[in-house]
């Protein structure tokens, strides 16, 4: 089965996406400054969740670019991770509509603590497809910013249950160790 369709449909999705979230953002009631500081918190929950959007489809696009061969269970594997990334607009909103509220930050992690577990489990699933090029496993390797963020997210969310701003900081965190460009699949394939 070729990856071409699989490529296409969740690059669809996750324009739909960002699209979503900034349809969210309303401009400022005033034309000051001040008006425009209100929005600070609206501000850098978009930037953080669009920062994470782009970031999985930076790391999808590499991940196929590698991968030779998709089947249906990898069909599944990436729906599965579609899924929770069509929910992070909705996380992102309530999050800012309840100014950062406990619940909806904890739920907000929830919601990237699976994202992240989606994209292991589409990894996985790639790697484990039958015919798939070795050049996938060893270009991964042990995926050390992906067990760190997995642990970091577990922590954040139980950070929210009583200081939801510094929960949303160590988000925001796991965003920045990504940001940087992870270059394990460009160096296997350098090889």
């Amino acid at each position: 089965m070729g990856k071409g369709r699989l490529e296409a449909f969740s690059d669809g999705v996750i324009a739909i996406l960002i699209t979503i979230m900034v349809l969210e953002l309303h401009p400022p009631e005033g034309s000051d400054l001040e008006a425009l500081r209100s929005l600070g918190p609206t501000l850098v929950a978009y930037v953080v969740s669009f920062m994470y959007v782009g970031i999985y489809w930076n790391n999808h696009h590499h991940l196929l670019h590698v991968a030779k061969v998709v089947n249906g269970r990898v069909l599944w594997a990436n729906m599965f991770l579609l899924f929770w990334l069509s929910l992070i607009p909705f996380g992102t909103a309530w999050m800012r509509q309840t100014d950062f509220a406990v619940f909806p930050t904890a739920v907000y992690g929830g919601l990237l603590l699976c994202a992240a577990l989606g994209y292991f489990s589409l990894v996985r699933t790639l790697i484990r497809a039958p015919g798939q090029s070795p050049t996938l496993a060893a270009a991964l390797g042990s995926d050390w910013k992906g067990k760190v963020s997995l642990v970091i997210y577990v922590i954040g969310i139980a950070l929210a249950l009583v200081a939801p701003v510094a929960a949303f900081g160590l988000y925001a965190l796991v965003a920045l160790i990504w940001f940087v460009p992870d270059r394990r699949i460009e160096r296997a394939l350098d090889r």
